[in-house]
């Protein structure tokens, strides 16, 4: 791979920045804030390579392709010549109808896109749960079209996650916690193939305004991990959506959970990063170890050569070296 970080910034600016020399390189970036957005002007999202295409949604509600066209120069280090392929709005006008009185301008892009197969599939902060046909990066012909649209009602910071069935696990928050928010629920599996009728099971964890998840699910066998922000983990039934063991740490809960080694390693709002034994996910898990750190932990750890990182809230990046 290319010596290449893809970044997105509270400034404004989605960049790519080189680490190939003695200090870190810019060598582009796009900013995001445009007349033509809805909301803001950020990029909350982790951009998506895909071959030499980077895909990313905005906080100013534009799904974006672009063509890297990454090289090295004669001097052997990494260029790119980037170029825009597609911009598609991240909304329509029956979302802003739906949204009514509900603050319908804010339906910006900050769950991080997922791709299974040729379509990517996006939800937004009005909760329009969406997929879009990006074959054409991979083809050249054609365009990017969208081929699913449902309409969750809430906000929704977490990836959509696929399945190897077709499947997609959907989180909701609550923060509109309007009709149809409260009708749909907030942890949901989908079926894409059945558009008039997408729910294949949902579980309804609405305990008022600031519930509902802001996490990413992960899919372990039969059972989906999944955390709700006031700080309960479930382990629910894939097939079914039975909720088959739940345990609690403190909220509020926003990073994502992980999995390593049948090791679920979970971070909450006191700073703790707790690890559990997930050996037999359908069974309550024990716990094997936990750390506490210095503020809430919101983004999600990641595991790599062995050791874990994660950051804080209070400005931080942790390296811990795992128990043997």
């Amino acid at each position: 791979g290319y010596p290449l970080i893809y970044t997105g910034s509270r400034d404004n600016y989605l960049r790519v920045i080189s680490f190939d020399g003695t200090e870190p390189r810019e060598l582009w970036k796009i900013n995001g804030r445009t007349d033509d957005r809805k909301h803001n002007d950020d990029w909350d999202a982790a951009p998506l390579v895909l071959g030499d295409y980077l895909i990313e949604g905005g906080e100013n509600s534009w799904f974006h392709g672009i063509k890297l066209n990454r090289g090295y120069g004669a001097d052997g280090k990494a260029t790119v010549n980037p170029a825009l392929v597609f911009r598609v709005p991240g909304w329509d006008q029956q979302l802003i109808s739906d949204l009514g009185s509900k603050d319908p301008n804010r339906v910006s892009l900050e769950a991080s896109v997922s791709v299974s197969g040729d379509t990517a599939w996006l939800n937004s902060s009005g909760g329009l749960l969406q997929g879009w046909d990006i074959s054409s990066l991979r083809t050249g012909q054609g365009q990017v079209t969208r081929t699913f649209r449902w309409w969750t009602g809430d906000d929704s910071d977490a990836s959509v996650v696929p399945d190897d069935e077709g499947y997609l696990f959907v989180g909701v928050e609550v923060d509109r916690n309007n009709s149809r928010a409260q009708d749909v629920g907030q942890l949901l599996k989908i079926d894409p193939r059945n558009p008039d009728d997408p729910v294949v099971w949902s579980i309804d964890v609405n305990n008022g305004v600031d519930s509902g998840t802001w996490a990413t699910p992960i899919v372990v066998g039969d059972v989906v991990i999944w955390n709700t922000k006031p700080g309960k983990v479930y382990g629910v039934d894939r097939a079914t959506g039975e909720i088959l063991w739940k345990l609690s740490v403190q909220g509020p809960v926003l990073s994502s959970p992980i999995l390593v080694d049948g090791v679920l390693i979970q971070g909450d709002g006191a700073g703790t990063v707790h690890a559990y034994d997930l050996s037999s996910p359908r069974i309550l898990p024990t716990e094997l170890w936990s750390l506490t750190l210095d503020a809430n932990i919101e983004s999600t750890p990641v595991m790599w050569n062995g050791r874990l990182y994660v950051g804080s809230r209070a400005g931080y990046v942790y390296c811990l070296g795992l128990p043997s």
